[in-house]
């Protein structure tokens, strides 16, 4: 017998200032799924969800939702007019008996029902609303980023609930250890079409790679007919009196196919802009302590931070981890104890709470406007590492168009605005990197370019997250705050902290669907290597064989007897590559080698 879908969509259409979002959609839900949405920030995931729930109206196209059956979504931002508290407005619409689920939920999910609503940050009310809907528990849920501003035990919470529920849902999110764990089917918007693949976010990214590359051997081929058809066009013409004029219209066609065909968004052309080189010691903390009244934050700390290091600060909200960045960089003062830091710091920062973004600027005067970005007598330039740019081609580098420049910032989705802090961030020198939750709201790709980045900047980085595949691709250390002064130091990423704590049965379940290598959990974990040493041996042999083709096309150019005298400068220019890449193999080599005797356990 077939079941009765929970929802169907059929021929939606909608467009948004004149560009079509989507059209003639067509989308099914079915009882028991468990779907992850896809695509890149600004592709339309937030707009169809609330297309979904009935929040945005298509301008075409019929929405069914079988009688008896309920839709519940997660707002991102809720109203809450004429609720006094957190709690009164979480229960609305709840059975006297049903009061518990809401407590039940706020313990889950880290919220007081008892806050009043005028003093509730964003992040609380985003967590109200989420407990709202997972005490309603409706026939299919649809949950827009529910991780954002939730810490890891929260997370781990949310994960367990969603896991055990049968209820169906369709779920966004930037945090890939979340999605591998619970969905067992995608939906992949891109361009304006949605594909579905019956496959969790486990096998997405080697779909979508499969279907760019199938797209990019159609495009090839059809590159080439054209180029063949356009030649006989010409070469015809001198031939023949009157051309095959149904080969002419077919010629045409096949242009005009390609022209309907829609690029691909490429992926930002990010670059951390590298400082002056830091001291060999940027931190060193002895004895800190800090308390505020009954709440110890830290008590007893030591901790030595040297160039290169990426520290990754991790634990429950509101246990201290933005305080103790402070204190770290000297923004705050201990109790007791000393910090001394290094030499020559330049600090950037890139703030959770976007609060160098002011929402009524534009996003051209969010840059020009900066003090650290403007040109003296350029109102359409911006500095970037040393040099000037036109403000609009920068954007662009970022993924923003032309119009876009023009639009208020609070226009923006929070993968956009996340972008634009990016942006200004990434445009001043600096050598150590200040990253409170970056993740959040970015797309997969964006994160992914991201990581490369860190990987490949010469600078420190300090990092608060709660997103356990991030830490685990870019923390060197993790700095571990569990409540009552307690903050102990591990060597490694997320993964690696678990080892080493003993929690043996957390780290299972996290890995149970994960792609990556499972860990060994051996009495003595610090033995081998930690999460982040594996990975970059993985790269070495990659990194180290495109230095040697480049070292072999440099020595192919100087080995011309004439380019010195013809050529001083590009032959001084390639003299200087060539001694920077062969230091470059030499030092790769030697840290490859150093890696696998530590992975052999010599």
């Amino acid at each position: 017998m077939a079941r009765i879908p929970l929802l169907q969509m059929s021929g939606i259409s909608l467009t948004f200032g004149g560009d079509p979002v989507f059209s003639g959609l067509d989308l099914v839900v079915q009882p028991g799924d468990r779907v992850a949405l896809v695509g890149r920030n600004g592709s339309g995931k937030s707009t169809l969800m609330k297309v979904m729930a009935g929040l945005v109206e298509a301008d075409q196209g019929d929405i069914v939702i079988p009688p008896g059956k309920s839709v519940g979504y997660m707002e991102q931002d809720p109203t809450m007019a004429g609720f006094a508290t957190l709690g009164d407005y979480a229960s609305s619409g709840l059975e006297p008996g049903e009061l518990y689920k809401v407590e039940r939920a706020g313990e889950g999910l880290k919220f007081d029902p008892a806050r009043p609503v005028d003093t509730a940050s964003g992040g609380e009310r985003r967590r109200a609303a989420l407990a709202k809907l997972m005490a309603e528990a409706p026939d299919l849920m649809l949950l827009d980023e529910p991780t954002n501003h939730l810490d890891i035990e929260a997370i781990a919470w949310l994960e367990r609930e969603l896991g055990a529920t049968r209820a169906a849902f369709v779920l966004i999110s930037h945090d890939r250890a979340f999605l591998r764990a619970l969905t067992r089917a995608t939906l992949w918007i891109d361009r304006g079409a949605v594909r579905r693949q019956e496959q969790g976010f486990e096998g997405f990214e080697a779909w979508r790679d499969k279907v760019w590359d199938e797209e990019d051997q159609q495009r090839h081929k059809l590159n080439r007919l054209i180029k063949s058809e356009a030649r006989w066009a010409v070469e015809g013409i001198s031939a023949r009196r009157k051309r095959n004029q149904g080969r002419v219209r077919a010629l045409q066609a096949l242009r005009a196919e390609r022209a309907s065909q829609i690029k691909r968004q490429g992926s930002a052309a990010m670059a951390l802009e590298s400082g002056p080189k830091s001291g060999r010691k940027v931190i060193e903390a002895k004895g800190v302590s800090k308390a505020f009244g009954d709440h110890q934050i830290v008590r007893n700390f030591d901790l030595l931070v040297q160039r290169g290091d990426r520290v990754a600060f991790v634990g429950p909200n509101g246990v201290g981890k933005t305080t103790l960045l402070k204190i770290l960089l000297g923004q705050e003062s201990p109790d007791e104890g000393s910090v001394n830091l290094g030499t020559n710091l330049e600090v950037a920062v890139f703030d959770q709470t976007r609060a160098q973004l002011d929402p009524e600027m534009t996003l051209w005067d969010s840059l020009t406007g900066d003090p650290e970005m403007r040109v003296s007598g350029k109102a359409d330039q911006v500095m970037v590492g040393g040099q000037p740019k036109h403000v609009v081609g920068y954007l662009k580098e970022f993924l923003f168009d032309e119009q876009q420049a023009r639009a208020a910032v609070k226009s923006l989705s929070g993968g956009e605005k996340a972008r634009l802090l990016l942006a200004k961030l990434m445009a001043k020198p600096s050598n150590m990197l200040v990253l409170d939750e970056p993740t959040n709201d970015l797309d997969v790709e964006t994160l992914d370019l991201l990581q490369e980045l860190l990987d490949d900047y010469d600078g420190t980085v300090l990092l608060v997250s709660h997103d356990r595949d991030f830490l685990d691709r870019v923390a060197t250390t993790t700095i571990a705050m569990e409540g009552n002064g307690r903050a102990t130091v591990y060597a490694g990423g997320w993964s690696d902290y678990i080892v080493q704590r003993g929690d043996h049965t957390e780290l299972k379940e996290e890995k149970t669907k994960s792609s990556k290598p499972k860990i060994k959990q051996d009495a003595k974990p610090k033995t081998g290597l930690s999460f982040s040493e594996k990975h970059r041996l993985e790269k070495l042999p990659s990194e180290i064989a495109r230095l040697e083709a480049e070292i072999a096309k440099l020595e192919e150019l100087m080995s011309d007897p004439e380019l010195f005298t013809r050529e001083p400068v590009k032959f001084q220019k390639a003299t200087d590559a060539l001694v920077e890449r062969q230091e470059k193999l030499s030092a790769s080599e030697e840290e490859w080698l150093a890696l696998e005797e530590k992975a052999e356990g010599q």
